[in-house]
């Protein structure tokens, strides 16, 4: 790994470094000196309490009582101080155990979360982080705001897999869900957008699946699409319902596909002729560009998954060409995987020159499958010593910083590819940049790696070499906007509760279970020792009683 860090910092000193936006100024005078009188007054408070302690020392007879709980203290035996350190220590150990398992589950310690909810507004805490609403501060909150809620948009996962022939067979399997209430309610918000329209009323059978869509047991849903069909023999949704859902297998789901292509076609024709009669009529015909575009990418994936590859990225082709405008459906990621199991690099090459764009979003099949590309033409002849050695040629600069430029986007997808971390089955829909995007990637994308002769070496060797380039991510990027510090969130709600997600950047351990893990190993220290030790213990207690005596006599 030593050579991998030489190469990443020669490419981090051969690539030049690009503005990103996101960085705030340091803040102003005003700022500086508002922080400063706080400070002061804080400390001003601290001292203000010490001297009226001091002052009613004698009132509150303090020496006096100090006195009466020093005896009180000495005439304790060492049993006492067993049962007492015995207890401070297993009370300790389970907030230990609590802090740990809810950091883990959410993330954030559960007393810091509790003192900033409701303590920190009883103490005035709030106070320094208002802002007026024409600052220059204000301004970058609410800039930075919604620049997180546009990169925690979750998106349709363009590679998803049938519910029935392959989701459910898991779930047969191993008896785990994997997919979440979340991500299956997101689908179904996502059926009713594209399947249905405000003329369904008028269609008995589109009446029925339009309930079929809302309908959240999958029992119902197939049954309700039976009803359908028994309505309307060509109701095209209804195929889709159940090729979807209730196939259990790639060729019984492509039959059903089939036929609903053919009820589709049909239908789209029909509405092709009336679309201009009214604004229902546009819609109707939307609708059904819709489920004619969803029917065919999705006979193209059972194609892909049957052997039929060709097949499959015609059929693909032929979708980009003749519905251009549906661009936001990724249709170009299906394509680009299609494309590199031919191992048709030149043709990958084409499709990232259209869609690499900066004006266009990214993801993490683009930006990787670039760094692939790259890769390919340096990794069956590479190797760290000799590249350490004699430092990278410009191939080799260009792939690293392709591979930099990949992990930056999504640094989660590297541990996938060199499978540090186990893959599960990807959900439907996935968040850019976070671990849902890279279980998505990687799942279909392993295979292509790892035919191409060193490149998971390569990338081993250069990957965390980005993290140097990016110190704070969650303030400043290098190619892209800052790392969005709500991927967890959002990833938590999309994968299963059996996996790991993957946090990033990692997450240093709250202070309070530093703070109760040091409390329950110092206690359960002290009770052991006075177990074992009375004697000395109870020597060691008298002279801490008879120190603090002292000085309080002193005071």
């Amino acid at each position: 790994m030593a050579d991998g860090d030489g190469l990443s910092e020669a490419a981090t000193a051969a690539a030049s470094p690009a503005p990103a936006p996101g960085l705030s100024p340091p803040p102003g005078w005003r700022e500086r000196l508002r922080a400063g009188l706080a400070g002061t007054g804080a400390s001003l408070w601290f001292v203000a309490g010490l001297g009226l302690l001091y002052a009613l020392r004698v009132p509150l007879r303090l020496c006096e009582n100090l006195a009466a709980v020093t005896l009180f203290l000495n005439s304790l035996t060492p049993k006492f101080y067993v049962a007492l350190t015995g207890t401070s220590s297993l009370i300790s150990g389970l907030i230990f155990i609590f802090e740990w398992w809810y950091f883990h589950k959410h993330g954030t310690s559960f007393i810091e979360q509790v003192s900033v909810s409701h303590l920190r507004p009883l103490m005035g805490g709030t106070e320094s982080s208002i802002s007026e609403p024409g600052s220059p501060s204000s301004n970058r909150e609410s800039e930075t705001s919604r620049q997180n809620l546009s990169e925690c948009k979750v998106w349709r996962n363009p590679l998803n897999l049938f519910r029935g022939a392959e989701y459910r067979r898991y779930t047969w399997v191993t008896g785990k869900e994997p997919l979440t209430y979340y991500d299956m309610n997101l689908s179904a918000q996502d059926h009713q957008t594209f399947f249905t329209c405000d003329t369904d009323f008028l269609r008995p059978s589109d009446t029925v699946m339009q309930k079929a869509w809302r309908e959240r047991n999958p029992p119902a849903r197939i049954k309700a699409a039976y009803q359908a069909l028994e309505l309307n023999n060509d109701c095209a949704t209804a195929y889709v319902l159940l090729a979807e859902e209730e196939a259990t297998t790639i060729v019984d789901a492509e039959r059903l596909f089939k036929q609903a292509l053919k009820a589709g076609e049909t239908i789209y024709r029909r509405s092709q002729q009336c679309q201009h009669q009214s604004p229902q009529h546009e819609a109707q015909l939307r609708r059904d560009t819709n489920v004619l575009v969803y029917i065919k990418r999705r006979l193209a994936m059972c194609a892909r998954k049957l052997g039929r590859i060709r097949e499959a990225v015609k059929i693909m082709r032929d979708l980009m060409k003749e519905f251009p405008p549906l661009t936001m459906l990724n249709i170009h990621e299906n394509l680009l995987e299609s494309l590199l199991e031919l191992q048709a690099y030149a043709d990958v090459q084409a499709v990232l020159a259209k869609y690499d764009d900066i004006s266009l979003p990214k993801s993490a099949a683009i930006c990787y499958t670039a760094a692939l590309l790259k890769t390919r033409t340096v990794s069956d002849k590479f190797s760290p010593e000799t590249a350490s050695r004699r430092g990278l040629n410009t191939a080799e600069i260009n792939a690293v910083e392709a591979i930099h430029r990949a992990v930056e986007f999504n640094p989660h997808v590297p541990k996938y590819l060199l499978e540090m971390k186990s893959l599960i089955l990807p959900p439907e829909h996935i968040l850019k940049r976070g671990d849902s995007e890279a279980i998505a990637y990687a799942f279909f994308h392993l295979q292509h790696w790892k035919r191409i002769e060193g490149a998971l070496n390569l990338l081993q060797c250069t990957w965390e070499g980005t993290f140097r380039m990016i110190p704070y991510p969650l303030e400043k990027g290098h190619l892209f906007y800052p790392y969005p510090s709500c991927t967890e969130t959002a990833d938590r709600e999309l994968l299963p509760t059996f996996h790991h997600v993957s946090v990033y950047p990692k997450k240093e351990l709250p202070f309070f279970i530093h703070f109760t893990a040091g409390l329950c190993s110092s206690t359960a220290m002290i009770a052991l020792l006075t177990h074992q030790f009375p004697e000395i213990m109870g020597v060691f207690a008298k002279a801490v009683s008879m120190i603090s005596r002292t000085c309080v006599e002193y005071l």
